[in-house]
């Protein structure tokens, strides 16, 4: 019988970081508590707005922000951040309440979160989601008796602009709620005009490529077709051409891994960076019980996220 020949893998490429030196400070400065803080977090920590019904605000938004920015950022929990920021004050000579961990927990219930955003005009945009972990198992347990009904997590949609790995909108869902679903509501929060988005094949909808017409109607649209993937307008019809079949047309002909090597879909890998240093630098569990906290918990992460990559981003070129 003949053997089966093994398929050689590409040789991996050797790339090596220009600006080391300015990037290494970035890294540092990621951990600096000053940075965290802000230059005018004491004229904005109390609530100055409005008075509303019953018990008033203490504590402004932008004080939760930080108090919950500084517990994502440093692995606490609310009792930790609490303690933690206290002991701060009073090595800084500062009379500033604290917010308790109930308090926190809370203001988290209903806090808007806004994504620190750098870029302006026309941009790219590479869309992806991953999953969280919620109400996690030891691995002890789930060896020994199975995974329980309560066992969980959520899927975090994140829209990013791959030139410099900003995100730009982020949407936290249960986990029954498919890739496709939250496109549109992605896109209402994004203002700037679409050049080109790249997305995986689970984006491969009817209502994505609409939702992404209607927001640019010029985007370039880089959503590889499934595998068993039909026309969905045929070419003698009157109609203006599908971009999504003119894809599929073009890797008929010449193949798929040609089509994304001609159509410069490799910028997808990009938002699975951005979600592989989310995962890193803050773990892939949601610590939160309430869906509406634990939106908070991840929004806040993607804002603590675009603040270290505006400290500044690797700058690599190919060596080999």
């Amino acid at each position: 019988m003949p053997k089966h020949t093994k398929k050689s893998s590409r040789p991996k490429r050797l790339y090596r970081v220009q600006n080391w030196s300015e990037y290494e400070k970035a890294l540092v400065e990621r951990s600096s508590l000053t940075f965290w803080l802000s230059e005018d977090f004491e004229q904005v920590w109390l609530y100055a707005g409005e008075k509303q019904r019953g018990s008033q605000f203490e504590y402004s938004d932008k004080a939760i922000e930080i108090m919950l920015t500084i517990k994502e950022v440093f692995h606490l929990s609310n009792r930790g951040v609490e303690g933690f920021v206290r002991s701060v004050f009073q090595l800084l000579n500062l009379h500033l309440p604290v917010p308790d961990h109930s308090t926190l927990s809370k203001r988290a219930q209903t806090l808007q979160v806004r994504l620190p955003r750098k870029t302006n005009g026309k941009m790219n945009l590479v869309l992806d989601s991953t999953g969280l972990k919620i109400y996690g198992e030891g691995e002890w347990k789930v060896r020994k008796h199975g995974y329980s009904k309560h066992r969980t997590w959520r899927k975090l949609h994140v829209g990013a602009n791959p030139d410099n790995g900003e995100i730009q909108v982020a949407v936290l869902t249960e986990n029954s709620i498919s890739d496709d679903a939250v496109v549109k509501d992605l896109l209402t929060q994004i203002e700037h005009t679409l050049l080109a988005c790249a997305a995986d094949g689970a984006y491969d909808k009817r209502r994505v490529y609409a939702a992404l017409n209607q927001h640019s109607p010029d985007v370039e649209i880089l959503i590889p077709p499934r595998k068993n993937a039909r026309i969905w307008q045929h070419g003698n019809s009157k109609q203006e051409r599908l971009k999504r079949d003119e894809n599929l047309r073009y890797i008929r002909k010449h193949g798929r891994q040609p089509w994304k090597h001609d159509s410069g879909y490799h910028i997808r890998s990009l938002a699975e960076t951005i979600m592989f240093r989310l995962k890193t630098i803050f773990g892939d569990k949601l610590s939160a019980r309430l869906l509406e906290t634990q939106t908070t918990q991840a929004l806040i992460r993607c804002l603590a996220l675009n603040k270290m990559t505006h400290l500044g981003m690797p700058e690599s070129h190919q060596v080999a």
